[in-house]
């Protein structure tokens, strides 16, 4: 008789529970920040923040915001919510003042990013039986890119990879990959040293110490949906629960609902004033 005093104590309390609230809380905080870089959805700062199909790829650890690859993890630098770009910075990554032996870089075709055309990758020390001095395969930019190539080589950094400054441009390709979807560069297989990206030039096109160095990738802003806004109107946040990563507006007090906040915690009045119109 005891035994079963519990659960029959409890039922009324289950079904007074709204149809729409989880009854279990989201497991994680989901912040506005990481570091000092604004997060707003699609990206998330843990688990069951922010979209699904980014959280593999973005997440926030010991304040840093990190980009994952199937290559390597990489510090989200920026984001820029209008253009829905962010920038990101490979830690081997070689620069005009510091430059050394760099892993490979690439992405998934499934991925929601698009790595940006105004990207410019070089190849530095390239082995000169590399492909990608194909005649017959057109990979490098031989043209406008070699004043890449020669502002690169004209950095004291190259010591770094053992080439003298303003060394000869023939190990030096700016690379056009000929990957439609995704992004693959492979340095062992192209033979070379190592690599940089330029997102920008700066103020002085001529000045490779005024370059900015990094990969700009476009994400897909497709996720942000109605359903999302209104969340964020009701003073929620947009993620997720469930196996099948099903859509959920996590609101201050803690609780998951599948459609707003309004009428949860500190959003009653808010909820309220809604009905009322």
């Amino acid at each position: 008789m005891y035994l079963f005093f519990p659960i029959f104590f409890f039922l009324p309390l289950l079904h007074t529970l709204p149809r729409n609230v989880h009854a279990i809380p989201t497991p994680t905080t989901c912040r506005d920040t990481c570091g000092s870089i604004p997060v707003k959805y699609p990206f998330g700062t843990g688990f069951g923040c922010g979209h699904p199909s980014f959280t593999r790829y973005v997440k926030c650890s010991s304040a840093t915001l990190q980009f994952s690859t199937p290559t390597g993890i990489y510090t989200v630098s920026s984001i820029d919510y209008v253009s829905d770009t962010l920038v990101i910075t490979d830690p081997l990554i070689s620069t005009c003042s510091s430059m050394q032996n760099s892993g490979s870089f690439s992405l998934d075709s499934s991925a929601p990013f698009n790595v940006m055309t105004e990207n410019v990758f070089v190849l530095l020390g390239c082995s000169t039986s590399s492909p990608v001095f194909d005649p017959n395969q057109d990979l490098c930019d031989t043209g406008s890119g070699s004043h890449v190539c020669r502002g690169m080589y004209s950095c004291k950094g190259v010591e770094g990879i053992g080439l003298e400054p303003s060394a000869a441009m023939s190990t030096c390709c700016v690379y056009q990959s000929a990957t439609r979807m995704g992004y693959e560069l492979d340095l062992p297989k192209l033979q070379c040293s190592t690599y940089t990206c330029i997102y920008g030039f700066g103020e002085d096109e001529g000045d490779p110490m005024k370059w900015k160095y990094g990969i700009s990738l476009q994400f897909n802003d497709s996720y942000y949906t109605d359903g999302c806004k209104e969340c964020e109107a009701s003073g929620g946040t947009c993620g997720f629960a469930g196996s099948d990563g099903s859509f959920a507006c996590i609101c201050r007090n803690g609780v998951n609902t599948t459609l707003n906040c309004y009428g949860q915690g500190k959003n009653a009045r808010l909820w309220e004033r809604k009905q009322m119109k």
